[in-house]
């Protein structure tokens, strides 16, 4: 019995958004993130953007086919924080992170939709610097 989320990643912390999407992708649901170029990452910019480009040098010495990928744009780097928090080896994880859909924007199929926002992500209650996900993509390359 699945059901449809509509997610609106505006000014919403990226952690405890990713955390509530993940939560729902494993308990079965489908879920769909909106705007995910405007969800924020608290901190303080320089240490988010030196952390960042430094998991961008992580590479390997052998076939390229096996490296890591690297995210820098913001649709799919909010999508592989969230894979991160689900348990990828188990079949249940796979599953459920193929039931997370995580777009730029709003698209036509949803933009007369109503959408939600996650209980306790609000930006609203942070009290430290922070800056979006829009931001981080432009400084690594995104």
């Amino acid at each position: 019995m699945s059901k449809e989320l509509l997610l609106d990643a505006k000014n919403q912390i990226m952690g405890r958004l990713a955390s509530f999407v993940a939560k729902r992708a494993i308990q079965g649901d489908t879920v769909i993130v909106l705007n995910a170029e405007k969800a924020i990452i608290s901190g303080r910019r320089s240490n988010i953007v030196e952390e960042a480009k430094h998991k961008l040098h992580t590479r390997t010495l052998g076939t390229q086919i096996h490296a890591p990928v690297h995210p820098r744009r913001p649709d799919l780097y909010l999508r592989r924080v969230v894979r991160g928090m689900l348990p990828w080896k188990a079949g249940k994880g796979r599953m459920a992170y193929h039931r997370i859909h995580v777009y730029i924007g709003v698209p036509e199929e949803y933009a007369g939709k109503e959408t939600s926002k996650v209980p306790g992500a609000d930006s609203s209650r942070l009290s430290s610097p922070f800056m979006s996900l829009e931001e981080l993509a432009t400084e690594i390359g995104g």
